[in-house]
């Protein structure tokens, strides 16, 4: 997953369909990065994946991601949260073998009661903690010369409201996010087993239009390239229709202003159970 997630959730038409309706998948990562927001610190985090398919072509699924931290205040004393907590659903729909349409709800309750902030679910006000992403996934990586995905994404309704000079009229920003990414395979075709399995992923993601200032650490006045980075990830098949993919991610945000908190550069190791 790219949301919530390094890479977006993908439906298989035709192979996985006809194997089971039900897939499951726990991540345990070395800290919590979204698009180059660092939300959580730097701690470690799990995230569960649940996903059904309806039909072979839609599917539904929860993701959620937690640090087990409740402190409220960083040690310098600024509001920022240490602990973080995150439930998103979401629902995807197969168009054709490289279009994948998506809308996930997300929903990051803080982990302390906090003035000024409504923590209701069904609550998508601009004190609420609720919002939703509109999402195209293009995706080339299967059956196409070139391995290019590419991710198109807009918050439509929710807490991501922009206000004028004198912080008045609030309006819905509409705050969207693009992404391309490149993948390599290597070592496919090899005699040893241990070399098969690896891949290498690119991407470069940028914020069009920040003024909401729904991404943190990324410019606001400006076109914010707040994602960039490359990870390698190997898989291994342990049977039973169970794998576990383990990567090493880099990313640089390359935002102008709005970085100092947690800084321009993250290191993410990942380790998952598939089923």
């Amino acid at each position: 997953m790219i949301f919530s997630q390094d890479t977006q959730p993908k439906t298989d038409t035709i192979s996985v369909e006809k194997e089971k309706k039900l897939t499951l998948k726990v991540d345990f990562v070395s800290r919590y990065l979204w698009r180059g927001q660092c939300w959580g610190g730097d701690y470690f985090a799990i995230q569960p994946t649940i996903e059904y398919a309806i039909t072979p072509k839609l599917t539904f699924g929860f993701w959620g991601t937690t640090n087990f931290k409740e402190d409220y205040f960083y040690p310098d004393g600024v509001s920022f949260y240490k602990g973080y907590q995150e439930i998103d659903f979401y629902i995807s729909y197969q168009i054709n073998d490289f279009l994948n349409f998506q809308i996930w709800d997300y929903y990051w309750p803080s982990v302390s009661t906090v003035d000024g902030v409504n923590n209701g679910y069904f609550y998508y006000g601009k004190d609420g903690v609720k919002t939703v992403d509109a999402i195209l996934y293009f995706d080339f990586s299967e059956g196409y010369k070139y391995p290019f995905n590419a991710t198109i994404s807009t918050l439509v309704a929710g807490n991501d409201y922009r206000y004028d000079s004198n912080g008045d009229n609030p309006k819905q920003n509409f705050t969207t996010y693009v992404e391309l990414g490149y993948t390599f395979s290597f070592f496919d075709k090899s005699s040893l087993k241990v070399l098969r399995n690896i891949e290498l992923s690119q991407i470069v993601g940028a914020v069009l239009n920040n003024k909401a200032a729904y991404y943190n650490y990324a410019d606001y006045d400006q076109i914010s390239f707040c994602n960039i980075g490359i990870k390698i990830t190997k898989e291994i098949d342990l049977g039973k229709g169970i794998a576990m993919p383990f990567s090493l991610n880099y990313i640089h945000n390359a935002a102008t202003k709005n970085t100092e908190l947690f800084g321009k550069n993250f290191l993410i190791a990942t380790i998952s159970l598939n089923y």
